[in-house]
């Protein structure tokens, strides 16, 4: 309601649209959220938060092109923003365009080499493309920068076991379900 107000007392303050944005997508209501992040972006289209913010709502909702096009927007006005690379490399694996996904979370990885999760998720398309071996180079230096990272071990895991190295790959499932249940 602070946002409403907000927005009633001064409708041309962009940042209380983001704002009131990212409430109502932290409730699941993406579309309203959409809704907001377009009226930022009218009122300050140099702005990349409420890009970002869009594209994450588009993102949720599955419509990864759309998703694509506002990170696009987003490293055109912003083009050291490691997450924005990140971020549209998962949208680009999930729609198969693996070839994309790898040089986005290479540019990600040039501006941040201590993302881990960039490292985990440019581990997950060499795997997915039967470059196991590169996988794991992914897979050990997300678990160096983040030794707690479940997802890590347990995608390492399943990269050893398509090499055939049933010991690692036991070690590393049991090590990722002792860090998180859900892997177990």
């Amino acid at each position: 309601q602070d946002y409403d107000q907000a927005i009633r007392l001064a409708p041309d303050y962009d940042l209380a649209y983001s704002q009131r944005g990212q409430s109502y997508a932290a409730l699941g209501e993406h579309q309203r959220a959409i809704q907001d992040y377009d009226q930022a972006v009218l009122l300050d289209a140099d702005n990349e938060l409420p890009y970002v913010n869009r594209a994450l709502a588009y993102y949720d909702l599955g419509q990864h092109q759309r998703a694509i096009q506002d990170f696009d927007q987003t490293i055109r006005i912003n083009p050291y923003l490691s997450e924005a690379y990140n971020n549209r490399g998962i949208a680009y694996q999930n729609l198969g365009q693996y070839d994309r996904a790898i040089q986005d979370y290479d540019e990600a990885l040039r501006l941040n080499p201590q993302n881990t999760m960039t490292y985990n998720n440019r581990g997950s398309v060499y795997h997915t493309l039967g470059q196991h071996r590169r996988a794991i180079q992914d897979y050990d230096e997300a678990i160096r920068l983040s030794p707690q990272l479940a997802a890590a071990y347990n995608n390492r895991g399943g990269a050893y076991a398509r090499l055939g190295q049933a010991a690692n790959a036991k070690a590393d499932q049991e090590k990722a379900c002792q860090l998180d249940k859900q892997y177990c």
